[in-house]
């Protein structure tokens, strides 16, 4: 194997990679922009292509006060959203008067076997200055062989004034191919920016 030297003094003077030396990153697919919308979906640009994609959402503000942002999957294309899950989270939070804090499982927001929207983001504010921002990252959604795996993490301002840093992870059972996905609120509307990123 050969070895590859970059011809510089110095780590900080390095301009470029020697050309066999290639580096992998994040590939912006596509972005949506929620305007009290009840739904934003990707129906394209989740295939094959990457064997992970990264969404990653801005400023989720709500529109009913005390609500969740969920997700859910499709493997027909966005016709349905409704991939049975099995999910494990946990959550940690705080309040502003520093005097309520605690971090454990959340048995209420796992799921089973089910084919219900997962939780994200939990119990955002509806105040003008409330919302909430995370990553979801799906593995392998193209595969036709396993289950589909899934982690997410995402901290929200609370409607009670409490930071909510909730993390979630499942897998899709399904062998099927995943090419969509849906976010929504538990209830009512919501504003925000989701950007779908393809990692190579």
């Amino acid at each position: 194997m050969a070895l590859n030297f970059a011809n510089n003094n110095s780590l900080s003077a390095i301009t470029s990679l020697p050309a066999s030396i290639s580096g992998g990153g994040m590939t912006l697919i596509s972005t949506q922009t929620a305007s009290s919308s009840s739904t934003i979906s990707f129906t394209s640009g989740i295939d094959s292509t990457y064997d992970e994609y990264v969404f990653k959402f801005y400023d989720i503000h709500a529109g009913t006060d005390n609500t969740d942002f969920m997700f859910n999957a499709s493997i027909d294309s966005g016709s349905n959203y409704n991939v049975v899950k099995t999910t494990t989270t946990f959550q940690a939070y705080h309040n502003e008067a520093g005097n309520d804090q605690a971090l454990g499982y959340d048995t209420s927001d796992d799921l089973a076997q089910s084919t219900a929207f997962q939780q994200l983001l939990k119990n955002i504010g509806s105040d003008n200055d409330q919302s909430g921002a995370g990553t979801l990252t799906i593995f392998n959604p193209s595969s036709d062989t396993f289950v589909k795996h899934f982690i997410a993490t995402g901290n929200s301002y609370n409607h009670n004034d409490y930071v909510t840093n909730t993390f979630t992870a499942g897998y899709f059972n399904t062998q099927s191919v995943i090419n969509a996905i849906q976010f929504s609120m538990s209830s009512g509307n919501f504003d925000g920016v989701i950007k779908l990123y393809g990692i190579s």
